[in-house]
């Protein structure tokens, strides 16, 4: 009897899993079920869509049913949504919805690939016109239709999609507003590298963001338009279109009742061969648990790149094979404007919750080169364990090339390295790819000196706390008195480098703040001091660049 592989979903996961199991087993008979009207698409590529950039929503197609027909010998059913699991027959039921007709397949192994759905909060007025979620490639067009008319939109939260949806409507001309509930955009990240962003976003861009606050409803005309939205603090915001972007949810109900176990995160529990409580049932994509390699606690962060690396793992395993998957770093990037945000590892705050004892560098510098013309800033945050010397995240953004720097750590962090032996990594340079020595270099030679040779620093969190106490504090900024004058840490004195150890021999019963522009001189001068028997001096991270562009410090 032929071996039978059914998979529910057909976007990342399930395609996925679908064209390497054809590979693997050329003889196994493979039905893929998907309540869409489209398959195997760049979710991602949406907002580019709407924008205007990517002009057909076509491009947006990696295959079609054909395709894999014709190609692979899968057949793929579009809209037909799957009902029900009945693993002690080994079953489906499948409802057909152009027909209403419901029927029974039996499989040999099944692939649950069921993704995420966007979260619409039950507030009142959510089912008015204009009002949207962009998950699939209906929403899309949905969006781009209405946003013809459009001259004000609200996107309420500020994630991912929030601030990518921001950056389109944008480009079209429309008057922004973005509403997070926490106190800060981009939540994966810590608020001081976010706050950079907004900094950029509210001066550069003009969109107005409204943090701590939260939409309490939506009201309409009478022709059930959208046409304000009020928030928990009172404010009323006019609105021809709104995008709720707050998150999405693993879509598991059908696995539930089935008796698929599910993780802490609500999401379906599986091993590292994908597979479920049931030995024939295996899950993959955003609907399912993983491990933080890290943490080695389960996780859940439904990404893409994710999605497809399971879903080959997946496919391996039903087809015979052997293939684990051993969790994630929780690696992402996106694109704000000319900005690029990208991440992996821990944030700080994670790092505190779960407990380590850790170290960070803040850089802050060029992308290459800074004599050529391309070059572009990046700030870099790296973090690092003091017991293990491990790394355990890195956030990038800026105006550069923030996300390969990022690429670089999180394979740093899979093989293991540590921040003394990466130091050694022999890294590419010419003058238009990287600095001679690259700021990751920079970072981690930092956290080696904070490590080995009891260089100290002051976090911009930890700062205004010396700040308060003045008198027990001396900030030195050592740059130019132009650059000085042009704007300085209010409680700083103007210091050039060759008074330097002199004013701080005559301050030695305070706690020296060495400043900078970057950060990077600042801790040079600091570990030059430190040689010269100065116990009690300290460097800012990231320097007057960094600490300019948060809320505390801005004038």
């Amino acid at each position: 009897m032929q071996k039978h592989l059914i998979i529910i979903g057909g976007v990342a996961a399930g395609t996925k899993a679908a064209s390497k199991a054809r590979r693997e087993d050329p003889d196994l008979k493979i039905s893929l079920y998907t309540e869409e009207k489209y398959i195997s698409y760049s979710a991602c590529g949406l907002p580019y869509y709407i924008s205007g950039t990517i002009q057909n929503e076509k491009k947006l197609l990696v295959r079609t049913s054909e395709d894999f027909k014709e190609k692979e010998h899968i057949d793929i059913y579009l809209q037909h949504r799957v009902t029900r699991i009945i693993p002690e027959k080994k079953a489906v039921m499948v409802k057909n919805l152009d027909m209403s007709e419901e029927f029974e397949k039996e499989y040999t192994c099944l692939l649950v690939a069921t993704g995420s759905s966007p979260i619409m909060p039950p507030l009142a007025g959510i089912n008015l016109k204009n009002i949207f979620k962009l998950k699939s490639i209906e929403d899309g067009i949905k969006i781009k239709q209405s946003v013809k008319s459009a001259k004000r939109a609200v996107i309420v939260g500020a994630g991912y999609i929030g601030l990518e949806m921001a950056e389109a409507f944008h480009e079209l001309g429309i008057k922004t507003t973005i509403i997070e509930r926490t106190s800060h955009i981009l939540s994966t990240f810590d608020p001081d590298m976010t706050d950079q962003i907004r900094t950029y976003l509210e001066e550069e861009k003009d969109l107005k963001i409204i943090t701590d606050d939260s939409v309490t409803g939506f009201i309409g005309d009478n022709k059930g338009n959208l046409i304000e939205i009020q928030t928990q603090n009172g404010q009323n915001i006019k609105a021809d279109l709104a995008v709720i972007a707050v998150g999405v949810k693993p879509n598991t109900q059908i696995a539930r009742e089935a008796g698929i176990k599910l993780g802490k995160s609500g999401a379906i529990l599986v091993n590292e061969r994908m597979q479920t409580n049931y030995p024939n049932i295996y899950a993959a994509g955003d609907c399912v648990e993983t491990i933080n390699r890290i943490t080695n606690e389960q996780t859940w962060v439904p990404l893409g790149s994710t999605a497809n690396k399971q879903g080959r793992v997946a496919a391996i395993n039903i087809t015979g094979g052997y293939a684990e998957f051993k969790g994630i770093l929780g690696s992402m990037v996106v694109k704000i404007f000319d900005y690029t945000a990208s991440k992996t590892g821990l944030n700080e705050k994670e790092a505190k919750n779960f407990g380590f004892n850790y170290e960070i560098a803040i850089v802050s510098h060029r992308d290459r080169s800074g004599y050529m013309p391309e070059a572009k800033g990046i700030i870099l945050k790296v973090m690092a364990d003091r017991k293990t010397g491990n790394f355990l995240g890195i956030q990038a953004i800026g105006k550069g090339d923030a996300d390969k720097r990022v690429n670089v750590i999180a394979t740093a962090i899979t093989a293991n390295m540590t921040v003394e032996k990466f130091i050694q990594t022999d890294l590419t340079y010419a003058p238009p790819y990287s600095s001679a020595i690259d700021p990751l270099l920079i970072a981690t030679q930092i956290l080696e000196s904070k490590f080995k040779k009891g260089i100290g620093s002051i976090s911009p969190q930890n700062l205004q706390k010396y700040l308060e106490k003045e008198k027990l504090c001396c900030v030195v900024d050592i740059r130019n008195s132009e650059e000085y004058e042009s704007w300085h840490i209010e409680q700083a004195k103007n210091v050039l480098p060759k008074d330097l150890e002199r004013i701080v021999a005559g301050e030695n019963h305070k706690n020296i703040l060495v400043c900078c522009d970057k950060g990077i001189d600042g801790y040079l001068k600091s570990l030059k001091l430190k040689k010269n028997g100065c116990k009690n001096v300290n460097f800012i991270d990231g320097g007057v660049n960094y600490l300019k562009n948060l809320p505390e410090y801005r004038k």
